[in-house]
C-alpha cells in the first residue's frame, strides 16, 4: 500500500497525518506543540511507528508556520503554504467549495476558491482576538473548559454586546459586563460573537463570501462560533469531519505525485536533535540564521538571503 506523511508545524498546534493514495486518513495526531515543535514532531512519529509499523512512505509534505523545520527533520518532497495545503484539502472534500474559513490557534485565513482555483486569500498574523487563544484566554478567565464555551453560547437567550477589536478591550469589556450581571452563557455568546465580527473586519472586508463555506481549524470545534457565523451571514458553514487536520491532508495530497522521496527515516524520532540561532555579521542585511542540531552536529541551516550558511560541510 502507497502511504503519504502530510506535517502541518503551527504555533500552537503540530498536526501528522497518514493518508492513502486516494486521500483517505489513515492515521492522525492532533498535538500542542508547547513551544517545542521538534518534540511535538518526534512524539507524533514515535506514536505513528507504534500505532502502524514500519509503513513504506512514498512522499512528505509539510506546511504551516514550522513548515521549513519540519522539512529539515523529516525530509519534505513538497513544501507548500498554509493558503495552498487548506485550499487543496478542502477540495479534496467538497470538489465545489467556494469559501474557506479557517481559524487556528494564533492566525486564521480567509480563502476565496471559484472552478476549484484559489482566486483571493486574506490573513490574520498579527492580532490574536480573532483566533483560537482569543477564546482559550478569555475560558480561562471566566473559569471554564475551552470545550465548554460552544455549549454555553448555544444556550444564550440574549448575548452580551463585546467590543472584540482587539483581546485587551475584549477582556475589560468582558469582566465589565460580568459587573453589570450579565449571565454566564450570554457573555460567552458575545465572545463568539465578538470573535466573528473581528474576523469579518479583518479578512472578509470588500470579499464576497459564497457558499458552500468549509469550517476548517481548531476552533471549528466550537458550534458556538459556527452559529455566530452563521447568523451574521445568512449562510450554512460546513465543518469537515477532519476539521482540525486539513492542512496536513493537504500537505499530504500534494506529495503524492512524488518521485524517490526524501524521506529521512523513522529514526528521526530517536535522534537528538535540537535548534539554535544567530546573527549574521557578514554584511548590512544581518540575517537571522537558524541550526538544526544532532548531539553536537550541525545537520541543517535556513534563513540567510545568500545561501551561504546554507552549505554544510560533508
Amino acid at each position: 500500500m502507497e502511504v503519504f506523511l502530510g506535517i502541518d508545524v503551527g504555533s500552537v498546534t503540530t498536526k501528522v497525518v497518514l493518508i492513502d493514495h486516494e486521500g483517505a486518513v489513515l492515521w492522525s495526531s492532533y498535538k500542542k506543540t508547547q513551544g517545542q515543535p521538534i518534540r511535538a514532531l518526534q512524539s507524533a512519529f514515535a506514536a505513528l511507528r507504534r500505532d502502524m509499523g514500519d509503513v513504506e512512505i512514498k512522499g512528505v509534505g509539510t506546511t504551516g508556520s514550522g513548515r521549513k523545520l519540519a522539512d529539515h527533520i523529516a525530509g519534505a518532497d513538497q513544501v507548500k503554504n498554509e493558503i495552498t495545503a487548506h485550499a487543496v484539502s478542502a477540495i479534496h472534500f467538497i470538489p465545489n467549495v467556494r469559501t474557506i474559513v479557517e481559524i487556528g490557534g494564533q492566525d486564521s485565513k480567509l480563502i476565496l476558491i471559484r472552478n476549484r482555483v484559489v482566486t483571493d486569500f486574506s490573513m490574520n498574523t498579527v492580532c490574536a482576538a480573532g483566533t483560537g487563544s482569543f477564546l482559550e484566554h478569555q475560558a480561562a478567565r471566566l473559569g471554564i473548559g475551552i470545550g465548554e464555551l460552544g455549549g454555553l453560547a448555544l444556550s444564550a437567550s440574549s448575548p452580551a454586546r463585546i467590543a472584540g477589536r482587539c483581546t485587551v478591550f475584549a477582556e475589560s469589556d468582558m469582566i465589565h459586563k460580568q459587573q453589570m450581571g450579565h449571565n454566564l452563557e450570554d457573555i460567552v455568546a458575545g465572545l463568539c460573537d465578538a470573535l466573528v465580527r473581528n474576523y469579518l473586519n479583518n479578512l472578509a472586508r470588500g470579499k464576497e463570501i459564497i457558499g458552500p463555506v468549509i469550517f476548517q481549524g481548531g476552533v471549528a470545534a466550537n458550534p458556538g462560533i459556527k452559529a455566530a457565523f452563521e447568523r451574521e451571514l445568512g449562510l450554512e458553514f460546513i465543518v469537515p469531519e477532519r476539521y482540525p487536520v486539513m492542512g496536513a491532508i493537504g500537505a499530504a495530497l500534494l506529495a503524492r505525485n512524488t518521485g524517490k522521496t526524501r524521506f529521512k527515516g523513522w529514526s528521526v524520532a530517536e535522534q537528538e536533535l535540537s535548534t539554535s540561532s544567530f546573527y549574521c555579521s557578514d554584511c548590512p542585511n544581518s540575517c537571522g540564521v537558524i541550526e538544526i542540531n544532532d548531539s553536537d552536529r550541525v545537520i541543517a541551516r535556513w534563513g540567510d538571503s545568500c545561501g551561504k550558511w546554507g552549505k554544510l560541510e560533508e
